[in-house]
């Protein structure tokens, strides 16, 4: 027997622009054809806030591929929600272009609020109810996160069980006075539907390695909550870490171009080199950048071009 699911592009929102255009956010929703399959659980995948992030895309595409390729397994709802910027993804700007702003710091927006004010209250209202969200981001230009999720204090209990099932190698659990109220992911747990925040990658580019593994994750997350019927990848045990002095930031001694030798997600010992700062012109090693203490490498710069002070890494210390 042939099997198929439904899918459907709806508008999220729709707004008309200063030039004659109108502004259009879509998402895809993929239901069973036949209803008695479908249990009323609903997920939504969302990425795209940050018009520079771009690993999401090929983790929408990659979701909604394996559910096609085996649409008798869905018993749910699984709503993709690839690009919440588009005008940010078609300008490849971080934030909307024309208005200097990121989007992820106007929510939970208002229904009668500007133009930007709008279109979050409007995406809030699409995603209310969900079972889970994903909000899908990859880090700038500038550094490279290995697969993670971020979780603040306030939502620790709701949201760890959770972030376990997503095949992520690293759970940082952030202090609530870090937490910004703004955020897509603050506004939806605060009014009851769970949301992750999954960070992986680099801006601009699409890394297929981590992006293949976090799909397995969500297919896992999935199976877990009953929306998918059928045996996953196995997911691989995170790193957790809870506490301010888990994490340590080590930054560039010298400007100039920063040269790595140490791999990403690579432990290290304390003083061990992570990569060299150099003089392009004079053809010099300007600084030696070593690691502040003992841990796993999980962020490392990627742009070259360093200023004094200019993030380098940082390290999930785990002795």
């Amino acid at each position: 027997m042939i099997h198929n699911v439904n899918t459907q592009i709806e508008e999220v929102c729709g707004v008309e622009l200063p030039i004659g255009e109108t502004l259009h956010i879509w998402k895809n929703r993929i239901t069973p054809v036949k209803a008695q399959r479908d249990n009323g659980k609903r997920i939504s995948i969302v990425t795209g806030i940050h018009g520079d992030e771009l690993e999401g895309q090929y983790i929408c595409y990659e979701v909604i591929r394996r559910i096609k390729e085996h649409p008798e397994c869905l018993t749910g709802t699984v709503d993709i929600y690839p690009a919440m910027n588009p005008l940010g993804i078609d300008s490849v700007t971080r934030g909307i272009p024309g208005f200097d702003l990121d989007m992820n710091r106007v929510f939970p927006g208002s229904e009668h609020g500007t133009m930007t004010e709008y279109i979050a209250h409007q995406i809030i209202q699409d995603l209310s109810g969900a079972d889970l969200c994903v909000d899908i981001h990859a880090s700038n230009i500038y550094l490279t996160e290995i697969p993670q999720i971020r979780i603040n204090k306030l939502h620790k209990e709701k949201l760890l069980p959770l972030a376990e099932q997503m095949n992520v190698d690293f759970i940082w659990i952030h202090g609530a006075s870090t937490v910004l109220e703004a955020t897509l992911a603050y506004s939806l747990n605060s009014t009851g539907t769970p949301t992750l925040v999954v960070e992986a990658g680099v801006g601009m580019r699409i890394t297929k390695q981590y992006c293949r593994q976090l799909a397995d994750g969500l297919f896992h997350t999935m199976q877990m909550l009953g929306i998918w019927q059928s045996e996953t990848e196995p997911v691989r045990k995170p790193y957790i870490a809870e506490t301010d002095e888990s994490v340590i930031f080590f930054n560039a001694p010298r400007s100039g171009i920063f040269i790595p030798v140490a791999n990403h997600w690579q432990k290290l010992e304390k003083g061990q080199m992570v990569g060299q700062i150099v003089d392009s012109l004079r053809g010099e090693v300007l600084a030696e950048v070593v690691t502040p203490e003992s841990g796993i490498l999980f962020t490392i710069r990627e742009y070259p071009v360093v200023d004094e002070g200019s993030l380098i890494g940082r390290l999930l210390v785990t002795a």
